[in-house]
């Protein structure tokens, strides 16, 4: 495989997998710890990374089994075999020789070669005189030691030394790219697409925040999310997220199921509550869902809904998966997760099946990066006096708690 085809396989690997995990390059760099520029000429070809270890992570955050990531590695150590020519050494006579590269030693994620003993360039032994008998005259002071082969021998072991190593190494290369395609088959983007919105109001005007200082004036729900990034706040209680989700194409793609994956615990967060407006009503999607979070494994339990634009009301009741989704006819899933105990990071996990394929897909907020959802942890509740302009407890606004 030319040096640049083997470049060009590991970055199409790369890009593969980053495809797969859906994310930004800079939302993708932070969990690696590496700029999104330096994420991106990995991908592009423009970079091989010294290291296997951070495609390694990469690997495992986008979710590739182990024989793919050992397809990944050999397409790396390929692609920086190939950006690592082999050094040049010093031969007889003030010539430079090629350095034999038969021995690969691969060490702490990185490959290097190695001259083995007998390819390098030795002087050649000083010429016979002539009548001189078989064994010939003692070597001078500085010659060919004693026990070693003679000039015209080392050189053809240094020669074989090179060609030998020049074969493995194109064999091993040739061997890479009958081996590494069928190895390293990434399976295809699923055929779907979503957007996730995470500060959703209760009936669009009622949420609390947990801030550990206090924040500005209440914003309007449609500037949720810029308040809160700014205030370092989080949902204090419960976490409403909105999924909006369709095909690609015009062929349907079976929504199967939602799974609720908590990855991190931890004791509820001792801020202060901030309450917004409350007391507020409006119409709830029948895809709704609720989450327990404090379940040693919580699953997202479909709800009855409940229409309130009409005069009276209606109820819209619970529909259970599979949903159909394409591309000019998409679903809304509404999910609402509570905890009381716990400072919960969770995502969301969706299982699709179309035309023969099958999958799921890991859904986080806009960033891609876990929800967050804390149990209000017993300190103060303040609501917010618009009049007087100032956040104030719960017992000078009248409210509970």
């Amino acid at each position: 495989m030319p040096k640049d085809a083997a470049v060009e396989e590991f970055a199409r690997l790369v890009r593969a997998l980053k495809a797969r995990d859906g994310r930004s390059y800079e939302a993708l760099g932070r969990r690696l710890s590496v700029s999104a520029s330096t994420l991106h000429r990995y991908c592009s070809g423009a970079t091989v990374p010294e290291d296997f270890a951070v495609v390694d992570r990469l690997a495992a955050l986008c979710g590739a089994d182990e024989e793919e990531r050992r397809a990944v590695e050999e397409a790396w150590a390929a692609a920086d075999l190939a950006r690592r020519p082999p050094a040049p050494v010093t031969g007889h006579a003030g010539t430079t020789g090629v350095t034999g590269i038969a021995g690969i030693t691969k060490t702490a994620g990185t490959a290097r070669t190695a001259a083995p003993e007998h390819a390098r360039v030795l002087p050649p032994a000083p010429a016979r005189e002539p009548g001189a008998g078989a064994e010939g005259p003692p070597p001078p002071a500085g010659g060919a030691a004693p026990g070693l082969p003679s000039g015209r021998r080392r050189r053809r072991w240094a020669w074989a030394g090179l060609v030998g190593g020049a074969v493995a190494v194109l064999a091993a290369v040739t061997l890479g790219a009958v081996l590494l395609p069928k190895r390293a088959e990434v399976p295809a983007p699923p055929p779907l697409t979503w957007t996730v919105a995470s500060h959703i109001w209760a009936n669009g005007c009622g949420h609390t925040y947990l801030a550990g200082r206090a924040p500005g004036p209440p914003p309007v729900p449609a500037d949720a999310r810029r308040w809160a990034e700014a205030a370092g706040a989080v949902h204090g209680g419960e976490t409403l997220v909105r999924v909006s989700v369709q095909g690609k194409g015009a062929a349907a793609v079976a929504l199967q199921a939602l799974h609720v994956r908590v990855v991190e615990r931890a004791a509820p967060l001792p801020w202060a509550a901030y309450r917004m407006d409350e007391g507020c009503g409006g119409a709830v999607t029948p895809r709704r869902f609720e989450v327990d979070l404090d379940r040693p494994r919580p699953v997202a339990r479909a709800l009855d809904g409940y229409d309130a634009s009409g005069a009276e009301g209606r109820t819209l009741p619970a529909v259970a998966f599979p949903y159909a989704v394409t591309a000019t006819g998409p679903e809304e899933l509404l999910v609402t997760a509570r905890t009381a105990g716990c400072d919960c990071r969770w995502y969301l996990e969706l299982e699709w099946s179309a035309e023969g394929r099958s999958g799921t897909v890991r859904i986080g907020d806009e960033e891609g990066e876990p929800f967050r959802t804390s149990g209000v942890g017993g300190g103060p509740v303040y609501g917010y006096d618009s009049g007087g302009r100032a956040w104030i407890t719960g017992r000078e606004s009248g409210q509970g708690g």
